[in-house]
């Protein structure tokens, strides 16, 4: 990265934690230390799950500990004090109900209908400009898999791919009906073709005025940054908006090793630096492009929120430009979302909702994650703690 002359001072504690209590930031200071211990975290994984197998009341610690930090409440309407709080630091709320994996019909038929909810809300609060849903939150896993991979389906699985196709169009007529932009979660390499042709299929049909349907991109495939550029092609060639959230990507272990396990090419970065450039070289990419692409970057990482920043300063692009927005999660990296906020650029947070027990596989994901990704809970511990002894000294 090239920048110089920093646009945005994302070691500012105090303006990342002003809304946040000594209790808050205590609590916070002690949630992250454990997620910092990948051994604590494999361990709490097990304890917590045979809790809920013997039916152990344990519901009740996770709500005041990691699901108070990374969730916003179980239902939409719990979810209006988080949007109200994060309004008041000039952040909107992206609402995400976290189902995902389940197995029946009936199960991905509620799904369905509260991402619906969610597009229903978002019309009717300034706060909520997007929706987002995961395609494994309407179909079975393996059924998606069976069509990624153009294999021939049972007459049974035809009827329950149609299902699916029903469900995605009805959430997408909705976005379309409403004017909300619809984001679509990025999955596993081996489910995304099916996600892809449906991205493709529905942007055509209903991206003529406003980029509805949106797809995501994760940089740490190596070919994405083509399979990007491809899909805008397809835009302009059909006179439509091209909509879309790049991130760097969720799976890269599980990619690697069921690449092993398969014996085929991993279709994974060979290294962080190799993601961070086509990252960063996409973001340059969508800003040349802000005329006819409508996108998101949604990342932790602070050179590539200060890369698109200082970009849009170069450009002399408004930094509430409609276009271009910046986007974190709920609970994490408050320093990058509220120090870009307080300079008014567009940021957003992924507020995931849902029961604790619905919630389980994504705080699992988010602890997992925070363990395993260098640098990402001691980041947060150390401004934590640069704040806490900023206010001792005050």
């Amino acid at each position: 990265m090239e920048v110089k002359n920093k646009t945005i001072d994302f070691t500012n504690s105090e303006i990342a934690f002003k809304d946040k209590s000594n209790t808050s930031l205590r609590e916070a200071y002690l949630l992250f230390k454990v997620m910092n211990n990948p051994f604590m975290v494999k361990t709490g994984k097990k304890l917590v799950n045979f809790a809920f197998a013997i039916r152990f009341p344990v519901e009740g610690i996770i709500r005041k500990t990691i699901y108070k930090y990374f969730v916003g409440g179980r239902t939409i309407e719990d979810c209006a004090n988080t949007i109200d709080k994060l309004s008041k630091r000039k952040v909107d709320t992206i609402l995400d109900y976290a189902a995902e994996g389940e197995e029946e019909d009936k199960l991905f038929d509620r799904v369905c209908d509260e991402v619906i909810k969610t597009i229903v809300f978002a019309q009717n609060n300034q706060h909520t400009p997007f929706s987002v849903f995961k395609i494994t939150g309407l179909a079975r896993k393996d059924l998606l898999v069976k069509v990624s991979e153009k294999a021939t389906l049972t007459p049974e699985e035809t009827k329950e791919y149609q299902r699916v196709y029903d469900r995605v169009n009805k959430i997408f007529t909705k976005g379309y009906e409403l004017g909300v932009p619809v984001l679509v979660d990025a999955e596993e390499t081996w489910i995304q073709p099916v996600l892809d042709d449906l991205f493709l299929e529905f942007m055509i049909k209903y991206n003529k005025e406003k980029a509805i349907v949106q797809n995501t991109y994760q940089m740490y495939c190596h070919y994405n940054i083509n399979t990007l550029k491809e899909h805008h092609k397809i835009a302009l060639d059909n006179g439509v908006k091209f909509g879309l959230k790049i991130v760097r990507g969720a799976y890269m272990e599980k990619e690697r090793q069921r690449a092993k396990d398969k014996g085929y090419s991993s279709p994974i970065q060979p290294d962080k630096a190799s993601t961070d450039r086509d990252f960063d070289a996409i973001i340059r990419y969508m800003v040349d492009n802000v005329d006819t692409i409508d996108f998101m970057v949604a990342t932790h990482n602070e050179e590539s929120s200060e890369l698109l920043a200082s970009l849009i300063e170069q450009k002399n692009l408004e930094k509430k430009h409609p276009s271009i927005y910046f986007a974190q999660l709920y609970g994490m990296s408050d320093h990058i979302t509220n120090n870009l906020s307080e300079k008014g650029y567009n940021v957003a947070k992924y507020v995931p909702y849902g029961a604790v027990k619905t919630m389980m596989p994504y705080l699992f994901r988010r602890a997992e994650e925070n363990s395993s990704v260098k640098g990402q809970s001691s980041r947060e511990l150390r401004l934590i703690e640069q704040e806490i002894k900023r206010r001792k000294n005050a």
